[in-house]
């Protein structure tokens, strides 16, 4: 196709023959109006200064009879201007005036009418129009008062050309303004289809033009590359995904075949036999635990489990978890604590509860104090767990008194398979806080980690549910704080 074919095809191109016909026909409109009413007016006019001579000359006639009325035409009829005048006797001969010819039978009428004529003084032969009136005289004379109409088709014809001038400019400028609005949006549209043929092509890093004038194709292009980060981002973490499984699952999986691989070589009793896949048991179920866990955030990026949420309270969430992990915790010399408020949620409240869960389970794990000369207070081997609300949003924390995290590698951590220099050593999949987080997104909230002076506090930051909180906080007493 060609460019100018290209061209007359778009959208812009099109419209702006729609909008030039519009304007086109309602200028013409305007014009023809503008146009008809003068003509309008102007015969008002001559038919006004018509009747007001003819009743002059009526009266004259009345007053000095025929020799008064021939006199009067006389004078008036050689006087400069448009203005017709005739006289004609009962046998139809003209007795005084300043025309010489008329279209046949216009005498023999009454009132008014248009007609062609010639003067007398005409020396081109050329017919003329013109707009009389004739009136009937006692003893049979007639009289006729009219103008020539030269004048109002004079006017008439400067508004026809004037019309037509503008609607040929109007159109040259029209069609030019398209073309140079099609040629532009062309430009643009030309870039973000060879921007969209890149990002096909495999470059995910490719991002449409975007200009300084705001319109609907700048905000169009915003969104698209909104959209195209999202993508990538996607992309990047799906390969970061694929990856990390093929780098973190291939340890235990060849572990997993070694000690099969031992027991049959080196197992020489039913005892033998048995602890070897007591093992192999235990090493499948860490696995089954890692493959879940990649499920469950996949459907929370996904979006999957907005289909099974609903109304509860953040406090039954926090207690329920509190009372899962505390035997947990006693088991591992910590002291686990709970403090909560009403917290009205609209939410999946399995993958909350998860997630909370997940943040319990490593403040356990890596939430001890560092060792040192003497043994930990108290206070540093207590974990506190808390739901509160917070103007607009819950707030659902687990505190310890660890290591933490540092601040520059805070944003690392949430990412699949991360598993800090610290923690390396302890058992774990490093998909705790990946959960968490995306399970945050989906709740249109966010995973905050922050410090507690020693210690990392993990929130989960979750929408509060407008409709209803204040009645459930009336109806919920506030729960007193728990301690093993």
């Amino acid at each position: 196709m060609t460019a100018f074919g290209k061209l007359i095809r778009t959208t812009a191109f099109r419209l702006t023959l729609v909008y030039l016909f519009l304007f086109a026909l309602f200028a013409a409109s305007l014009l023809a109006y503008f146009a008809w009413n003068t003509r309008r007016l102007i015969t008002e006019q001559i038919t006004t200064t018509v009747n007001a001579e003819i009743g002059e000359i009526t009266d004259i006639y009345n007053r000095r009879g025929l020799r008064g009325l021939l006199f009067t035409m006389g004078n008036r009829a050689l006087r400069p201007g448009a203005n017709l005048y005739l006289v004609t006797a009962p046998n139809g001969q003209a007795l005084a005036g300043n025309v010489g010819s008329l279209a046949p039978g216009v005498m023999g009428t009454h009132g008014w009418s248009e007609t062609a004529y010639r003067r007398l003084d005409d020396q081109d032969n050329t017919d003329h129009r013109a707009l009389v009136r004739v009136t009937e005289m006692t003893n049979g004379f007639r009289l006729l008062v009219g103008r020539d109409l030269e004048e109002r088709r004079r006017l008439f014809g400067i508004v026809a050309k004037a019309a037509q001038w503008s609607i040929l400019v109007v159109v040259v400028l029209g069609i030019g303004g398209g073309i140079f609005v099609a040629r532009r949006v062309l430009h643009r549209i030309d870039a973000m289809t060879g921007t969209t043929k890149r990002i096909m092509a495999g470059d995910l890093s490719g991002r449409l033009p975007v200009g300084r004038s705001g319109d609907e194709l700048d905000r169009l292009a915003e969104n698209l590359n909104a959209m195209l980060e999202r993508i990538e981002a996607l992309m990047v973490g799906l390969k970061e995904v694929s990856d990390n499984i093929a780098h973190d699952l291939k340890t235990p999986l060849t572990r997993l075949r070694n000690r099969a691989e031992e027991a049959l070589a080196r197992s020489s009793c039913e005892g033998d036999y048995r602890a070897a896949l007591e093992r192999t048991i235990e090493e499948s179920d860490g696995l089954i635990r890692t493959f879940n866990a990649l499920l469950m955030i996949a459907r929370a990026e996904s979006g999957q489990a907005r289909g099974n949420m609903d109304d509860f309270d953040g406090a039954d969430v926090a207690n329920g978890i509190h009372e899962l992990y505390e035997p947990l915790a006693e088991d591992d010399g910590m002291t686990l604590r709970v403090k909560s408020a009403p917290s009205p949620i609209h939410g999946n409240r399995e993958l909350i509860s998860q997630a909370l869960a997940n943040l319990v389970e490593n403040a356990i794990k890596y939430g001890k104090p560092e060792t040192a000369a003497e043994p930990p207070s108290a206070e540093a081997m207590e974990i506190l767990i808390e739901a509160r609300r917070d103007g607009d949003h819950v707030l659902l924390s687990v505190t310890d008194h660890g290591p933490g995290i540092p601040e520059g590698d805070r944003k690392h951590a949430v990412e699949r398979f991360v598993r800090l220099e610290a923690s390396r050593t302890l058992p774990g999949s490093g998909l705790g806080l990946s959960l968490a987080s995306a399970v945050a997104t989906l709740h249109g909230g966010e995973l905050r980690l922050g410090d507690s002076h020693p210690g990392l506090v993990a929130t989960l930051v979750l929408p509060a549910r407008a409709a209803g909180s204040d009645r459930l906080a009336a109806q919920t007493p506030d729960v007193p704080q728990k301690a093993a």
